[in-house]
């Protein structure tokens, strides 16, 4: 089922691995592969890639963090392809995706002698950053007539188990994904309470938001660490944050 109505698509810059993780699903869908399996294969990568920025290979470092978005879009397609829906496994890509983010920055941050404290200033921003993507982008699926509606915006208990999964597995994950998104949830729903209220987001903001997406994030990596800019990654996405508010000031005086 497509995640948005017809009306309600709009070209999505941070979802370029698609294609790529279509690709990959369909050829993993009659194999003994799970979504899982790829969840796991997603986060080799991007550990290969940290391995490739502490030996300054930048150019396979980008190259692995690339693939690593390609991967990412190929559990959920492979889910659905094997029309296996899983919670441990949505918390599972959740939480990979966070840990490796830290541990991009910290990478580079040791490799480029950056603060500690702006590196985990620019985390806090990616993470920031992200979540207004998601927020926005949730609540856009729940609207749209025919979408997706299983998201939800903010997630207080851990869901029913599905079949193939123990509930177990799922109360552990579903905490930690609590913990580590709770607090990015919160900070972005205090700065736009009524967002919800807005029968819908036009398809030229959500392209604007889609810059925050988790992909375009990584993309903006990946090519500067080839051209040698490694050292301007941190601050890049400390100053890149100042964008939350221009497009929260958007959604406030544009779109009610």
């Amino acid at each position: 089922m497509s995640k948005l109505a017809a009306q309600d698509k709009f070209l999505d810059l941070s979802d370029y691995g698609r294609p790529f993780g279509k690709f990959l699903a369909n050829q993993l869908k009659n194999t003994r592969f799970t979504p899982v399996h790829v969840t796991i294969l997603f986060g080799i990568s991007g550990l290969i890639a940290i391995y490739c920025i502490v030996t300054h290979q930048y150019f396979w470092a980008g190259f692995f963090i690339v693939l690593k978005s390609g991967i990412d879009a190929a559990d959920g397609e492979l889910a659905r392809l094997k029309k296996t829906p899983s919670y441990f496994g949505r918390y599972l890509d959740s939480v990979f995706d966070i840990i490796l983010n830290f541990l991009f920055l910290m990478t580079i941050c040791y490799v480029s002698k950056t603060t500690i404290w702006f590196t985990i200033l620019a985390f806090i921003g990616i993470q920031l950053q992200g979540t207004l993507y998601n927020y926005y982008y949730v609540i856009l699926r729940n609207k749209s007539v025919g979408g997706d509606a299983t998201s939800k915006v903010f997630e207080y208990k851990s869901p029913r188990a599905l079949p193939g999964e123990t509930q177990k597995s799922v109360n552990i994950l579903f905490g930690i994904y609590t913990v580590v998104y709770g607090a990015f949830d919160k900070i972005i729903h205090a700065l736009d309470k009524d967002a919800y209220k807005v029968k819908t987001f036009p398809n030229w903001f959500m392209t604007l938001l889609s810059l925050y997406g988790l992909g375009f994030q990584l993309l903006i990596i990946a090519i500067m660490l080839p051209f040698g800019w490694i050292e301007f990654i941190i601050p890049f996405f400390i100053a890149y944050s100042l964008i939350i508010i221009v497009l929260i000031a958007i959604r406030k005086i544009v779109i009610k």
